[in-house]
């Protein structure tokens, strides 16, 4: 198992404290999370500022949601000894960070975000004409560049909101890249890494900036990004004076596209709390049978002996998930012919789930009879996370010329 200090890529996801999960939050996010965890050093946070953004009328329901959450989260195995894991507001260097992007950022760059005009339209009901809401793509990619997050998992759908996050940090180090004192500090972050590995360094960086050699160039690339004694801030000094396009002092994150996993609801459609046919995490087990029992079905089975069309009942998306191939050839074959009735076809359905769930209630109850682990836990994501933003906003603050003596 790797240790959070000996993995190099940074990857930086999170959620709205939208309260308790269901299987859609699992097989489309956190499913992925157990996944990044065990090969990336992973910061997962709750936003809450952000559900204020467009529910800043619902204030009391979000502290609720956030404990809830969280539960849920470790329940399904995202592990604190390997991820951060804290709540975005006890970390007041975001808000820091989103005021100075703030008056670097243009404002047609955030009038032309497509979830800008599409939320709008989708949330008539809400007042939505605040800054806060205009805003939130600037703190969402402080979000990201606290951290200097290597790589953000996202689906198709989200690309647009890391490419704003590129564009704001690439604007940034634009305009305060350049150090006066960047070649100092760039050779004080070669001896760091040792006489031996210093001296092949400026041996490499000679060899691509007097002869042009690229493949010194890349040698010397992965032994800056092979070395585990230097901070971030001096990684990225060291590739900046190895080509002279200076420092990045706020990395551009890659977007890490996680597969497409649409967890169909009990009606067929996405599932979702909006829709009402979800099944939560923590669902009691005679509810979930009683919920995939009366699930809709191919409407053409009138009858027990009417054959059906699997591809038309919501069932069937089930069993895309949860049935090996045999099952599925043998629900297939059932309902075509009318050999098997719809609860028969439910029943491995129900099995599925109901194993998959068990495990995840039995860890939820542990954590709700506890939940001073939980702020516990949450108090250490929150402490390894502020330790990180403020290096980072040291180094903001300094090339701003905020840093006063």
């Amino acid at each position: 198992m790797s240790s959070i200090g000996s993995r190099q890529s940074r990857v930086l996801s999170g959620m709205r404290p939208t309260g308790r999960l269901h299987l859609g939050h699992y097989h489309g996010v956190l499913k992925n999370w157990l996944r990044l965890q065990q090969e990336h050093e992973c910061f997962f946070f709750v936003a809450d500022w952000h559900a204020l953004t467009t529910h800043y009328d619902e204030r009391e329901i979000i502290a609720d949601n956030v404990w809830e959450m969280l539960i849920d989260w470790l329940a399904c195995g995202v592990n604190p000894g390997l991820a951060r894991v804290f709540i975005q507001s006890r970390v007041p260097e975001h808000a820091e960070l989103h005021l100075l992007l703030s008056m670097i950022t243009p404002l047609g760059w955030l009038e032309r975000v497509p979830t800008y005009k599409d939320q709008q339209e989708r949330l008539r009901e809400k007042d939505l004409a605040t800054y806060g809401f205009l805003g939130y793509p600037v703190l969402q990619s402080a979000d990201i560049l606290i951290y200097r997050a290597t790589s953000v998992p996202v689906g198709e759908d989200q690309v647009a909101h890391v490419e704003i996050t590129r564009e704001i940090a690439r604007r940034f180090n634009h305009m305060f890249g350049r150090e006066p004192d960047f070649g100092d500090k760039a050779r004080d972050a070669a001896r760091k890494m040792g006489k031996k590995n210093n001296r092949m360094y400026m041996d490499l960086r000679r060899k691509y900036q007097e002869q042009g050699d690229q493949e010194a160039l890349e040698v010397a690339k992965a032994l800056v990004e092979g070395q585990q004694n230097i901070t971030l801030a001096d990684r990225e000094r060291l590739l900046g004076y190895l080509d002279g396009s200076g420092v990045v002092i706020l990395p551009e994150p890659q977007v890490l596209l996680t597969p497409a996993a649409r967890m169909p609801g009990l009606d067929g459609q996405k599932m979702s709390k909006s829709y009402g046919n979800t099944i939560a995490l923590r669902e009691e087990p005679a509810e979930v049978e009683r919920k995939i029992r009366t699930m809709p079905t191919d409407p053409a089975r009138v009858r027990r002996n009417d054959p059906g069309n699997p591809e038309k009942c919501p069932v069937w998306e089930f069993h895309k998930i949860y049935s090996d191939q045999e099952t599925r050839d043998w629900v297939w074959e059932g309902c075509t012919t009318a050999g098997i009735g719809c609860l028969d076809c439910k029943r491995p359905v129900i099995e599925a789930v109901q194993a998959e769930l068990r495990p995840i209630r039995e860890r939820a109850r542990e954590y709700e009879r506890d939940p001073e682990a939980v702020r516990s836990i949450v108090a250490d994501g929150v402490e390894a996370a502020r330790s990180a933003a403020r290096d980072t906003m040291e180094e903001v603050r300094r090339v701003m010329g905020l840093e006063y003596r």
